[in-house]
């Protein structure tokens, strides 16, 4: 099914604009099929949040998860069912921590400072697909990574919903998980990948 979309997505743009190159309409179908992939897994594990009723809490979860990682990026699974059994392992185990854990102050401010540090160090890290090779790029990718580590931490000074902490804090950690050189090194995935492409690109 997903190759037949594909395939109908890509066909219906070489029809439309035949004068794209092959590298023009394959930058496309990335973008595509990323959006395809997403929209598809998110369907399933919300299917699976509904069942075990945390759907609120995943949609909590995510919101922050996605915002971080707007800036910080992280690993993607290079096979889909991979990144769908592994999205659905954190994601709905971390819905069900939002749900019923509660963290203490003491607590939420060495996780917070533990997140913090892990940004500075590895955020912004990139995938095969999307290396980001000019410096500039990584390092206003990194300020707003600790930027928004910063917010998330002030909301949970002042907010006193327990899911909404749980969500800012459990999403910061799963992207700090996604970004470490360790967890590209358990899926044998290439860290670093800008490198390959010149360490002089400052533009």
């Amino acid at each position: 099914m997903k190759k037949r979309f594909l395939n109908s997505i890509k066909n219906s743009i070489k029809k439309q604009y035949p004068n794209y190159s092959e590298d023009k309409i394959d930058e496309i179908m990335y973008g595509v099929e990323g959006i395809y992939l997403t929209i598809t897994k998110t369907i399933i594990i919300f299917l699976i949040a509904l069942i075990l009723g945390v759907c609120k809490e995943l949609l909590c979860l995510l919101i922050a998860f996605n915002f971080i990682r707007l800036f910080a990026f992280g690993m993607h699974a290079n096979k889909s069912i991979i990144c769908l059994i592994f999205s659905s392992v954190l994601f709905i185990g971390g819905a069900f921590l939002c749900k019923y854990i509660l963290i203490s102050k003491q607590i939420l401010y060495v996780l917070y400072l533990i997140a913090l540090t892990i940004i500075i160090i590895f955020s912004p890290a990139d995938t095969v697909k999307r290396p980001l090779i000019k410096k500039k790029k990584r390092i206003r990718f990194k300020i707003l990574s600790i930027i928004t580590v910063l917010i998330y931490f002030i909301l949970s000074l002042f907010i006193k919903n327990t899911l909404i902490i749980n969500s800012l804090i459990i999403g910061l950690i799963i992207e700090c998980i996604l970004i470490l050189p360790l967890t590209y090194k358990i899926f044998k995935m290439p860290y670093k990948n800008y490198v390959n492409y010149g360490l002089n690109v400052s533009n």
